[in-house]
Parts: structure tokens; sequence; C-alpha cells
């Protein structure tokens, strides 16, 4: 009777560890569940033409492009200050429990994910398929517009989870850090690219953001991404530092690491290959 008891409890801990480990992955039904409770603020993180036409009954919409500075350098985020402003101008708080969704890619959403991680927010979930999933489990949507109460937004940067350009170079042959290219292999590669320089920062890992998904745009299970992440070379006890064109297909494989396989050093190098290939004094492979 004892040695039952104990592996009940046992079975138990296992999958209290299981919940808190996808704790920041939701399902279409999980978030049903809870989209009515006060404390939960579903986002979307779709562009604004394709909110107005439809989108989960109840959400805000954000993107991600408004929390970019102006400039030549595309996707740098604004200061904490400005973002935090824009955040709670759409009732969005820290202290909440925030929803995010795409249409299915997860761009936009793990952008945003990452974005509220990086300021402070504790409670952030991705919603697994975005709103094709939604969609086809028959949950409410509406074109109509979410009514809003400006809320305060504290914004609480955690300088653990970012780098800037200056870092990545001081670190390219830290043998300690493993630099992670996100990108298609045409990109990688210098085949196809948006800026001057084509390529890679030398010495980065390509590992391609679509790998670690289903083709229905839910994560893979924790144990296929642990092996495809070794079998990269992408290992615990590396610094890791993501990055794309503007790094917002990192924010995903950022959620992944941390949240799933709890990876205690990983970092989203804000400026990207936007950034590195406009400096000239930035080497490009």
């Amino acid at each position: 009777m004892k040695k039952r008891i104990v592996f009940q409890c046992l079975i138990a801990l296992v999958l209290v560890l299981t919940q808190l480990a996808s704790a920041q992955l939701i399902s279409s039904k999980e978030l049903a569940n809870i989209i009515d409770g006060d404390n939960v603020v579903v986002i979307s993180t779709r562009k604004s033409a394709d909110y107005d036409k439809v989108h989960i009954k109840g959400a805000v919409n954000v993107w991600h492009s408004d929390l970019y500075q102006a400039g030549d350098v595309k996707g740098l985020l604004k200061s904490p200050a400005e973002i935090a402003k824009i955040l709670g101008s759409k009732g969005i708080s820290e202290k909440k429990t925030l929803v995010v969704y795409d249409g299915g890619k997860n761009i936009t959403s793990g952008r945003i994910y990452w974005m509220l991680k990086y300021l402070g927010c504790q409670d952030v979930r991705i919603l697994g398929g975005g709103m094709k999933n939604w969609r086809k489990a028959r949950k409410p949507v509406t074109r109509k517009a979410t009514e809003i109460t400006a809320i305060t937004f504290s914004a609480t940067p955690q300088e653990a989870l970012i780098v800037k350009k200056d870092y990545v170079k001081a670190h390219l042959e830290d043998s300690g850090v493993v630099l992670v290219d996100v990108r298609a292999l045409v990109e990688f590669d210098g085949e196809k690219g948006l800026t001057a320089r084509m390529g890679h920062i030398p010495g980065a890992i390509n590992f391609e953001y679509k790998l670690i998904l289903n083709e229905d745009g839910t994560l893979k299970s924790k144990e296929d991404i642990a092996k495809i992440m070794a079998d990269a070379g992408v290992t615990s006890d590396k610094e890791v530092i993501l990055y794309c064109e503007t790094s917002a297909r990192a924010g995903i494989v950022y959620m992944a690491l941390t949240a799933l396989l709890e990876y205690p050093k990983v970092k989203v190098y804000d400026g990207a290959f936007f950034e590195w290939a406009a400096d000239a004094s930035c080497p490009v492979e």
C-alpha cells in the first residue's frame, strides 16, 4: 500500500512538473476555459487589417512594427518606457495573464512573446496554432473591436534576455557561446535576403525556426525538440544567442528553449542581421 501511494505521488509530481514546463503554451480549448477571466488579456499580433476582418472575441491588437524605432535598421525595439506606454494604452499590464497569437506561423506571436518577457511579464503564453486552430476548434470570433480601458504597464527590463551588436562581436570566438541563426538555409548561405551584404554572422549555426513546429503551427513535443537541438549542437551548457533578419523568428525558438527545455542562458540579438550587415566593421560569411 505504501509503495502504491509513493508511486502515485511520483506520478502526480511528474504531471505537475510537465504542466509547469508547458505552462507558456496553451491550446484553443484551454484558452476558451479562461478567456473570460478578469486577469486574462488576449493579444492578436496580426496586422491591423487582419484584426479588423476577424479576431478572437475580446482580443486587443498589437502589431510588432509599432514597437520599433524609426531609422535605417529595421526592427530595433523602442525604449522600454515607450513600449510600456503603448501596451498600457491597449489595456495590457505586466500583472495580467497574457495570451498572444498570430495566424499560425508563430513569427509575430513569438516576437511579442519575447518582448513581453524582456519587459518583465511573468505569465505570457502562446496560443498553439494561432488563429487557424482557434477557428478550426469553432471558438468565438468577431469583427467588432474590443473596448479598451487604458492601464499602467510597468516595465522591468530583463537585460539577461537581450544582447547588442558589440556583445556579439566580443563573443564570436567564445567557446561558451553558440550563435543560432533561425532563418532559412538560403538566407543563411547568402542566396536570398534584404540586406546589402548577405550571408550570416561568422560561426553561427543554422537552425531554421520551422524545425520545432508541426504542420499545424503547434510546437513539436519537448522530447523531439530536445533531440533536434542536441543534434544541431545547441546545448543547455552554452550561452545561446538567437537571431534572424530582425529577430522576429527568434521569438518562438526562445520560448521553446526557455519554457520547454529550461535552458538557463538564452538571449536574443535584437539588432539581428539587419543591423550586423549594415555595419562594415562586422564580418559576414
